[in-house]
């Protein structure tokens, strides 16, 4: 069996021995406070909280103390959280929390911020309100300026929206009055054909009079659906147009559906409102998910926001 040898203090074993121990305990210190700053239980303030981020909820949370860690009003905050419930807070639960450059006073409009993956019907779904009204405040904006961190208006629900003005190459003349408007006006009830999109051209002449039809943007996957009950006249492939579908309704009224993907309905088949169309296909030249949507009378293109609710 192996002895343990103690060295005397003057001997220089001992003092070897001696170094060794001190060298012993400044490693051991040393560990010590590596792992005590290594620690996630020691932190010089919550990274996770800051102003314009997003925050799941974790146990212990309030929005009070959130709000102090972000360094926003509580109201503010409130305001910019309207489904979330102070006493209600949910484990996991998401909350937005306002850049310093967003306002949200009572009532509306409030100047939002745009962040990565948004869309006007995501923010619409958020705030309990349309992103038909979103699009109508900020008609001065193309779509390639609603980049992340452009600031928005984005009107509350029963809000009579600001109409920012079109800018100059976007205005078009006047089109000529339908032969006969009375079905078109006894619409306006349809839904749109995407559930989540933007609007990234609308309907008008382009700066060489060229009359355009409207132009949305969707999500990877996303199906277009019949803003109408009807009958497909056509379902297939045109020049220029891509996959194209035509559907038939009541008032001599045609919805056209183009740019499409993988089509979901065939030639003479009937189809009731909110049935697959289509998916939207990919751009290689714009890099989006794009529907070109039309609404004709008797064959005349004419602006889908006379029947689109």
């Amino acid at each position: 069996m192996a002895q343990c040898t103690v060295a005397g203090k003057g001997s220089p074993a001992g003092a070897a021995g001696a170094a060794g121990l001190r060298h012993l305990g400044l490693l051991i210190l040393l560990l010590l406070l590596a792992g005590c700053a290594g620690s996630p239980y020691v932190s010089g303030g919550n990274t996770r909280i800051q102003a314009g981020n997003w925050v799941t909820i974790r146990p212990g949370d309030t929005l009070g103390a959130i709000a102090r860690q972000a360094g926003v009003p509580l109201v503010r905050l409130e305001r910019f959280n309207p489904g979330v419930q102070a006493r209600h807070l949910r484990i996991g639960q998401r909350v937005l929390v306002p850049s310093h450059r967003e306002r949200a006073p009572r009532g509306g409009p409030y100047r939002y911020q745009i962040r990565p993956g948004d869309t006007y019907a995501g923010i619409a779904r958020y705030f309990g309100t349309t992103a038909g009204r979103i699009d109508a405040a900020n008609r001065s904006l193309q779509a390639s300026d609603l980049r992340i961190g452009r600031l928005i208006q984005v009107p509350l629900k029963g809000e009579a929206p600001r109409r920012a003005p079109r800018v100059a190459h976007r205005k078009a003349p006047p089109a000529r009055p339908l032969p006969d408007p009375g079905p078109v006006k006894q619409q306006k009830a349809w839904p749109w054909p995407l559930d989540d999109y933007r609007i990234v051209r609308h309907f008008g002449r382009d700066k060489r009079g060229t009359l355009q039809p409207m132009l949305l943007t969707g999500r990877r996957g996303e199906v277009a659906h019949a803003v109408a009950d009807g009958d497909v006249r056509f379902a297939n492939s045109m020049r220029q147009l891509g996959k194209v579908v035509i559907v038939h309704h009541a008032g001599n009224l045609q919805s056209v559906y183009a740019l499409c993907g993988e089509l979901r309905v065939s030639k003479g088949q009937s189809v009731k409102q909110g049935a697959p169309i289509c998916t939207v296909s990919h751009s290689a030249v714009t890099g989006r998910y794009d529907l070109l949507f039309d609404v004709r009378h008797g064959g005349k293109p004419i602006d889908p926001d006379k029947v689109l609710r």
